[in-house]
């Protein structure tokens, strides 16, 4: 016969779940208001420039198939 390992109880293995979460939730570092203030802003601004280009490139794109359906299409 095979030596079979037994599982602890789930209760068991929730509890040491959260012990180990609680562990390294203490070893964080969180960033101080003003970091996270800065972070946003430069989120902020990535995300508007990004934007804008692929508001730009869209329409560049669409004028440019109206000019070809001019050209070839109907």
């Amino acid at each position: 016969m095979e030596a079979t390992e037994k599982k602890p109880n789930p209760f068991v293995r929730g509890k040491q779940f959260l012990v180990e979460v609680w562990a390294e939730l203490q070893k964080t570092t969180w960033p101080l208001p003003k970091e996270v203030q800065g972070t946003t802003i430069v989120v902020i601004v990535a995300v508007l420039i990004t934007a804008a280009y692929l508001y730009a490139a869209d329409l560049l794109i669409v004028r440019v198939l109206d000019l070809v359906q001019k050209m070839f299409g109907r």
